[in-house]
């Protein structure tokens, strides 16, 4: 069996492991139906765009009420279609306690059908890809109890590491590209406990991580070949890998991950220049022979005030047209210091807003 490598001087040795026992946590989703009207006036929902509030309770009780971003009264009647649009609109009402919560565990528990990538994207920075990345990973692995891992695909100086996972080493992503080939060659009754020694873990020990590294010129080795293999090794030992990908739409390892993901996430802020550079990612993909992910692909609206802006709805119904669905997920004071995420520390709104979210990114694998 292949020794398990030994933690150079300058990282320190890594300490005993004992994963820490992990309890499922939860997480609403405002979704956007694909073929809805964009940039509606304020207020006035188009035919085709469905919004969805839910609520929770029992053994996953929140203590405060869960967000629903702003919508209308639905009225008594349903309207007719404006003329020249299609579909109709449809307002669900909030459903009874628990009603779903139990269905879309079960659901996330499931086969997927085969490992699973999942890339964050937008050569945005700051529009929370490494935040959306870590609190996927930690819904559902949470929800799993294995087989979930982060990776920082950041090419300069991504701040997965410090934001996930328990520190128990300092190895990176480079450490496991020195041993590249030893590691590949491990048969795979074994290659769980010799990669755990590259990984970090969460506190809870839902999910692993694969922190990015810190040196600049580092990036010069995540050439296309070896995120290839990189991916395909960790699709051998994990169900879900979530990708935070760069800022770098031409770098060698931002174009493989994205043609590798079976799911891409297009990050944003209710922000103009986040949501331009959005699109103009999306149109990008669509010239560079990947239409089928970026039409599949799924936005995720964070909310960085406590009060939804009002681009919220305009930018959901836009997104809504070029992406399978919208979701949104509100603000939370725990995430504002930029500092690491517990998971379990956040408002039971914000963790129900994440199941939602979560459901809506591996709704296509899920059977």
């Amino acid at each position: 069996m292949p020794m398990a490598p030994q933690a150079d001087a300058s990282h320190g040795a890594a300490a005993p492991h004992q994963r820490p026992v992990h309890d499922p946590a939860q997480s609403g989703t405002y979704r956007g139906a694909a073929g809805s009207g964009a940039a509606a006036r304020a207020g006035a929902p188009q035919p085709g765009t469905q919004y969805s509030g839910t609520t929770y309770g029992g053994t996953y009780a929140p203590t405060a009420p869960p967000y629903i971003p702003p919508a209308p009264v639905a009225p008594s009647q349903p309207a007719p279609p404006q003329s020249g649009s299609s579909g109709r609109f449809e307002w669900r009402s909030v459903q009874a306690p628990n009603q779903n919560v139990d269905r879309l565990v079960g659901s996330l528990r499931g086969d997927l059908g085969g490992p699973k990538v999942i890339a964050f994207a937008n050569p945005k920075g700051g529009v929370h890809k490494t935040t959306a990345t870590v609190l996927a990973a930690a819904t559902i692995g949470g929800v799993r109890g294995r087989g979930v891992i982060a990776w920082d695909d950041n090419e300069l100086r991504g701040t997965l590491g410090l934001r996930a996972g328990s520190a128990r080493h300092a190895r990176t992503i480079r450490h496991l590209i020195k041993d590249l080939a030893m590691v590949e060659a491990t048969p795979a009754n074994e290659l769980g406990e010799i990669i755990d020694d590259y990984l970090r873990h969460a506190s809870d020990g839902s999910y692993d991580v694969l922190a990015g590294e810190e040196t600049p010129n580092f990036a010069a080795k995540l050439d296309q070949y070896t995120v290839r293999r990189v991916i395909e090794l960790l699709r051998r030992t994990h169900d879900v890998i979530c990708i935070d990908t760069g800022n770098n739409v031409e770098s060698p390892n931002w174009k493989t991950v994205l043609q590798m993901a079976d799911q891409l996430v297009v990050t944003s802020v209710p922000r103009e220049d986040a949501a331009f550079t959005a699109d103009w990612m999306l149109d990008l993909l669509n010239a560079t022979g990947m239409e089928e992910l970026a039409a599949n692909a799924v936005t995720l609206l964070s909310c960085p005030t406590p009060n939804p802006s009002s681009m919220l709805r305009d930018l959901a119904e836009h997104f809504a047209t070029r992406t399978r669905a919208v979701a949104v997920v509100p603000y939370d004071p725990m995430l504002e210091s930029g500092s690491s995420i517990d998971h379990e520390m956040l408002a039971p709104a914000t963790r129900r807003a994440w199941l939602d979210a979560a459901a809506v990114m591996l709704q296509p694998f899920l059977r």
